[in-house]
């Protein structure tokens, strides 16, 4: 069972169904700006745990729910896809046993608990568990969340190709990047999400890179 005591006193483990309802109420704290249907809830994690118990995360400050990270094991695609689509409407059905990566459906960090690196730790313990079950490494769509101030002047597409050339620092996409993410493609209309633009940037994190 996957359990880590942070340098600040946060533990990172696997999540458990009395955490639900706390992540129910996470999902609205960290995406004010997504539509509502694609937001999980308290019934969507449970069933989570019952689909794929291994693959998901909390971030807990004593009983406080403050971060989670939640995952499938899949295959790799560079075909577009949305994701509503491949979570299977956030139930997760889609989760592939044999699957040979770990498609990280979301990451979140409660606004109070930002800058400390604990998304990086996630990203980390997604690594770990990749090498536990032998998988090839992550699969990330990135939320380009900083599109919202460009989004009058270029479209997603010129805004996404200046974030790759590191000519435009994304707070999502760049920081991904600079963890050894590696951009593959900007998958439009992934999500329903005005901040992002409704895109994502898919991209690979091999097993054996070092976050």
């Amino acid at each position: 069972m996957y359990q880590k005591e942070l340098d600040n006193g946060i533990i990172l483990q696997l999540t458990q169904g009395q955490h639900a309802k706390a992540l129910d109420t996470l999902q609205r704290i960290v995406f004010p700006t997504l539509a509502d249907e694609e937001r999980m809830s308290e019934r969507h994690y449970l069933h989570h745990l019952a689909v794929f118990p291994a693959g998901q995360l909390v971030l807990l400050n004593g009983d406080e729910v403050i971060g989670m990270t939640s995952s499938i094991r899949y295959h790799f695609s560079l075909e577009d896809h949305t994701f509503l689509d491949v979570s299977d409407n956030l139930w997760f059905n889609t989760h592939e046993p044999e699957g040979d990566w770990l498609y990280g459906m979301d990451m979140g960090v409660h606004p109070d608990y930002r800058g400390r690196g604990l998304a990086r730790e996630m990203y980390r313990a997604r690594q770990e568990i990749c090498r536990q079950l032998g998988l090839k490494g992550q699969i990330i769509v990135g939320m380009p969340n900083g599109y919202a101030q460009y989004a009058a002047t270029m479209s997603l597409e010129e805004y996404h190709q200046l974030v790759v050339a590191g000519k435009i620092y994304d707070p999502t996409v760049s920081t991904q990047m600079r963890m050894g993410a590696e951009p593959q493609k900007l998958i439009h209309n992934y999500l329903d999400d005005p901040q992002c633009g409704n895109g994502g940037v898919l991209m690979i994190l091999s097993v054996d890179k070092k976050v």
